[in-house]
Parts: C-alpha cells; sequence; structure tokens
C-alpha cells in the first residue's frame, strides 16, 4: 500500500530544500485517487506553516498533452497565498529546483461563476529529477505548481476562445500560441475546476484564483532575464528573474 504522509513529507522536503528526488512510481504502485491524497498532504504541510489556499490551476488542458500522457481528462492542483508573485516582480532561481514559465489565463471566481479575468503567468518547478513524472507523480507533486503572476483583472471579453498569446524573454518572442489551446476555449475551465475538486470535497470559495491551464509550452526561467505574458484583449504580465 502507498503510504500517503510519507510521500507527503519526502515531496515537501524536496520542494522546501530545493533537491530533486528521483521519480516514486516503480517503488509505490502509486495510482491518480491516491496521488490526490497525497497532493492534500503536501498542501496540508504549506497550510500548517501559514499559508492560505487561494485558488485552484488546471494541466493537461491541450489535447497534445493529454495525448502525450495518454489520458483523456485534465488534472489539477492548488495554489496558496505564498505562491503569488507580484505583477513585474522578482524571483531567484535559488529558491527553486528547474523552473519554467508558462502563459496562462487567470479567473476570478465568485459563487461558482467567474467575474474577471487577467492574462497571468505559472511557475512551475517539479520536485522529481530532471522534471521527468508520470501522471500519478505529477499529480501528487501538486502538478508542479511553484508561483503564478496575475496581470490586471477585468471583465470577460468577447471572443477570448481564440485570442493570440505571446511568450516573451528579454523583449524576443519565445513561444507564440492562441487561448484555443487552453481546451478549446479556457471558459471550460470553471466546470472542470469546480467538479474536479468536488470530487476531493473542496469548494472554491469566493474570491477564488483559477489558472486555466497552459497556451504554449513551458520556458526555463534564466537568471537575470525578464519573462512577459501578452493575451491580444487582456493585457500582459510580467516578472524578472534576479542575477
Amino acid at each position: 500500500m502507498t503510504d500517503v504522509d510519507q510521500l507527503a513529507v519526502h515531496l515537501d522536503a524536496a520542494a522546501t530544500s530545493r533537491v530533486a528526488v528521483p521519480q516514486l512510481n516503480a517503488a509505490t504502485g502509486l495510482d491518480v485517487p491516491t496521488a490526490y491524497r497525497v497532493q492534500e498532504a503536501v498542501v496540508a504541510h504549506r497550510l500548517a506553516r501559514g499559508e492560505r489556499l487561494v485558488g485552484v490551476k488546471l494541466g493537461l488542458t491541450s489535447r497534445a498533452k493529454m495525448a502525450q500522457m495518454g489520458v483523456d481528462e485534465v488534472i489539477w492542483g492548488r495554489l496558496t497565498d505564498a505562491m503569488r508573485i507580484p505583477d513585474g516582480g522578482t524571483i531567484r532561481l535559488a529558491d527553486h529546483i528547474h523552473p519554467k514559465a508558462e502563459p496562462e489565463v487567470a479567473f476570478l471566481v465568485e459563487c461558482n461563476a467567474v467575474t474577471a479575468v487577467a492574462p497571468a503567468i505559472e511557475v512551475i518547478d517539479s520536485r522529481y529529477v530532471d522534471f521527468r513524472f508520470t501522471l500519478p507523480e505529477v499529480v501528487a507533486d501538486n502538478t508542479s505548481a511553484s508561483g503564478f503572476v496575475l496581470g490586471a483583472w477585468q471583465p470577460v471579453p468577447a471572443g477570448i476562445d481564440n485570442s493570440g498569446v505571446l511568450l516573451e524573454v528579454d523583449g524576443r518572442v519565445v513561444q507564440l500560441g492562441s487561448t484555443a489551446a487552453i481546451l478549446g476555449d479556457p471558459r471550460r475551465a470553471l466546470p472542470d475546476a469546480v467538479r474536479l475538486a468536488g470530487a476531493c470535497d473542496l469548494e472554491l470559495p469566493d474570491g477564488s484564483v483559477l489558472l486555466a491551464g497552459a497556451a504554449t509550452a513551458a520556458v526555463p526561467l534564466r537568471s537575470g532575464t525578464h519573462v512577459r505574458v501578452t493575451v491580444e484583449r487582456l493585457g500582459s504580465a510580467s516578472l524578472r528573474v534576479a542575477p
């Protein structure tokens, strides 16, 4: 049997020490339902240290990623207030293992309805060696959640189902995509998030942040760089990596 608490301590220690650990699945027989229990226990360690749950994120929201992992459903993870990076803020590579940035669309949720939208950056940082994992392993690792940046909130505009997305590093476009890569329409993220979180008895309180999923591939973060995401009709969000 999988020891949920032991795996949670193992992954939490990897995150706090910034030292990657080997993959787990071969040794533990970890399955997806049990992995969500591990994820809950991992985040419980963060909450015990004083962090607050502020939202959820979706992963594997593109058909290509689903096919790559051999699944037909998105996965989800939890966001805490300590993961929030101010727009234009600075992060340190030393606070992570091997972080990457993804362009996202974020929603503000009130009464299980979307009330506002913002461009966003998610910083992902797998706790596994070489950023390699199976589906249950990434679920247990809170879907590689590490940080997020939110641009300005605004009303949800028409046509967000196929808006252009740019990911720039030091002013150079490194990824170009569309919000259509997010479930065909990022607004579909809310019912998926409510359903998946509800299956684990987690409700989204008013004011929750929902990261709908990546619009392009992630790019590794390098010291001394400036990263900006621009989403058509939504504006931009940015962060800096300390030298």
